[in-house]
Order: C-alpha cells, then sequence, then structure tokens
C-alpha cells in the first residue's frame, strides 16, 4: 500500500524489482554473460533483496555466514561454482544454497518461514508451519545439527514474538489517541487514502469495527507514509520496517542486526515515541478544552502539489464515488480488504 498510494517518481526504486525483473532469466544470469557461475554468486540477490522493509541482503551480509563468504568467495577451493548447486561444497551457505537449495528455481519454496516477513503475529507452532520448519532445519542440517537448527528458529519464534508484543502495544496507543478524538490529523481531515476513502490507516482487516474508524464493520484501513499523523508513521515504521530487521536478522543468524540497528531496540524507541506523542496529544488536549481552542486541522493535509499526485485524491478527482477496488475488481485482487475475521 504505501507504494500503491505514491507517484510513479516516488516508487523507482520498487518498480525497478517489482516489474519484469522478477520474470526475467537475466536479472540472476546476467545478460551476455548468462552464466549459472555468476548467478551462484549472493550478490546477484542484493540488487533486490536490500533496503528497509527487506533487509536480506544487509542481514545476510553481516551474519557469520556472510563473513565466511565475503571472505573466502574469491578462493575456487572454498566456493566452486563452477559446480551445479546440486554438488556445491561451499565452505559457508549463499543466498542460492540455501534458496534454491539443489538448483531448485521455485525459491518462495525456501522463503522465510512465516507470512508477511515477519510482521503478522502468527503462531509459529501451528501445523500449518510444520511443513516450512521441516524443510528449514533439513537444509540447516548439511553443515550443523538438528537440534542446532531447531534451536536457532525457537530463538527466532521468541524474538519475533517479543516484537509482536511492542508492535500490539505501539498500535493500541494510537488507536486509543484516534478514539479519543485526539490523534491529529484524523481520516476524515486528510487527503484520501489509496484506496479514494477516508478510513484509519491502522485499521487493518477485520481487527477493530465500526464507524468511529470511518468505515463498515469488516472494512479495512490502508496503510499510510506519505500523509498521517506522527503517531501514525511510527506505528508503520515499527512493523513495517524494525519488525520485519528482526524477523529478517534472526532468519539470516545476524542477531546483532536483529537486536541493535534498529531491529529490537528500534522498536523500543519507536514505542517510546508514540507514548510520547500520546502523552503530549493528551496534555495539549486538556489545555485547548480548559481555553476553549477548537482546533481545526491545516488545509495542508488535504490538499498540495504533490498530495494531488497521490493515488486516492487522484481517484476521487477521476472517479468520482468509487474506490480502487471499484476500479480493480478482479477475484482475488487485494481480497482481504473485506476478510471476515477468521481469515
Amino acid at each position: 500500500a504505501w507504494s500503491i498510494e505514491r507517484p510513479p517518481g516516488d516508487t523507482a526504486g520498487c518498480t525497478f524489482c517489482h516489474t519484469s525483473a522478477e520474470e526475467r532469466c537475466n536479472t540472476c544470469h546476467q545478460r551476455h554473460q548468462f552464466l549459472p557461475s555468476v548467478a551462484r554468486h549472493s550478490e546477484q540477490c542484493k540488487a533486490c533483496h536490500w533496503g528497509k522493509d527487506h533487509r536480506d541482503w544487509e542481514a545476510y551480509d553481516i551474519s557469520i555466514h556472510g563473513v565466511v563468504y565475503q571472505v573466502n568467495k574469491w578462493n575456487p577451493t572454498e566456493f566452486d561454482f563452477s559446480k551445479k548447486l546440486a554438488d556445491a561444497d561451499y565452505v559457508g551457505p549463499t543466498c542460492q544454497y540455501c534458496h534454491m537449495r539443489g538448483g531448485h528455481h521455485n525459491v518462495q519454496r525456501l522463503s522465510t518461514v512465516y507470512t508477511s516477513m515477519g510482521m503478522s503475529n502468527a503462531d509459529r507452532g501451528a501445523p500449518l508451519w510444520k511443513e516450512k520448519r521441516d524443510t528449514w532445519v533439513s537444509v540447516c542440517d548439511d553443515c550443523h545439527s538438528p537440534r542446532f537448527a531447531r534451536e536457532n528458529l525457537q530463538a527466532m519464534d521468541e524474538a519475533c514474538k517479543d516484537a509482536g508484543l511492542k508492535y500490539t502495544e505501539t498500535f493500541k496507543v494510537a488507536e486509543n489517541l484516534m478514539l479519543a478524538g485526539m490523534d491529529e490529523p484524523m481520516p476524515k481531515d486528510l487527503a484520501p487514502d489509496w484506496s479514494g476513502q477516508h478510513i484509519w490507516s491502522l485499521k487493518i482487516g477485520a481487527y477493530h469495527d465500526g464507524p468511529e474508524y470511518g468505515g463498515q464493520p469488516g472494512e479495512s484501513g490502508e496503510f499510510r507514509m506519505s500523509n498521517c499523523s506522527a503517531v501514525e508513521r511510527i506505528c508503520f515504521e515499527s512493523v513495517g520496517y524494525w519488525q520485519t530487521y528482526i524477523m529478517k536478522g534472526m532468519a539470516h543468524g545476524s542477531c546483532n542486526d536483529a537486536t541493535y540497528c534498529d531491529g529490537s531496540f528500534g522498536m523500543v524507541r519507536w514505542l517510546v515515541k508514540a507514548k510520547t506523542f500520546a502523552e503530549e496529544a493528551i496534555r495539549l488536549s486538556e489545555i485547548e478544552k480548559k481555553v476553549g481552542i477548537n482546533w481545526v486541522p491545516q488545509e495542508f493535509w488535504k490538499k498540495g502539489d504533490w498530495l494531488d499526485e497521490l493515488t486516492g485524491p487522484r481517484i476521487v478527482k477521476e472517479f468520482p464515488g468509487k474506490t480502487i477496488f471499484d476500479l480493480c475488481p478482479e477475484p482475488g485482487w487485494l481480497d482481504t480488504h473485506h476478510a471476515p475475521a477468521e481469515e
């Protein structure tokens, strides 16, 4: 959503990878060369798999596995890239060795164990994940014991669970502010979100119901990052950035990345920021009541040269009475918009 809401010039880094680059063989094999030995280097993944909201390369690069790779990658006795992946006997794992084990090109087959890059509060012991967990252990088992692999999976589970507690607490601070009418500006005071609506941006799926959130029961809000209150932006970064750092760090054996940098410590800092913002908003609201001030948000939240280029305002202008869900009604397209709670 945070890409869909913005004009094309803002999302050049997104579209560079999330277009035909995902489908082309020469994205990994490199045009003109098209050598399997080139595609077996971890750096081939680096072009796309890095950045704040999918921190794969950084997590791998500063992990013990990444360090082993960087130190030894030019030594053909330690990393013989002329061999097929099925025959590889590396001194340490590459991205391809784990995620394309045996040369299998369906990378998602051995991708992250849980949904949404760690942003979902999933029951990590549920049968749904058993096959992926067992497959994960079988890959680590090439170099480590199964017990070691399962202990690391458990460590990742605990890190994600603790991150989830911070994430839900941060969101609760924002929700309470919004329900009390102190989240400034409110959805109705903003330019429409990327769907063309004025629903609270953290009202995701069916987790919150009722008109006090700006929509109908079961109707979803859409994440904003471009035009929202400070506490909503804090929530966005906490789960969209720092929580994924934790998941990616632990998944790639980069405990430092999961804890320091902007992982666990970053989430704590953002939780403190949310509480500080809420505290100041509550105090200011009390003062305004006592002196009789009726604050009205400034027009710059609704209009502006750049704001007018966002998806929501353009939908409202060009297709009055419609939302993006009316304009893109194909079955399955963003079908979580009206998802029942059990999903």
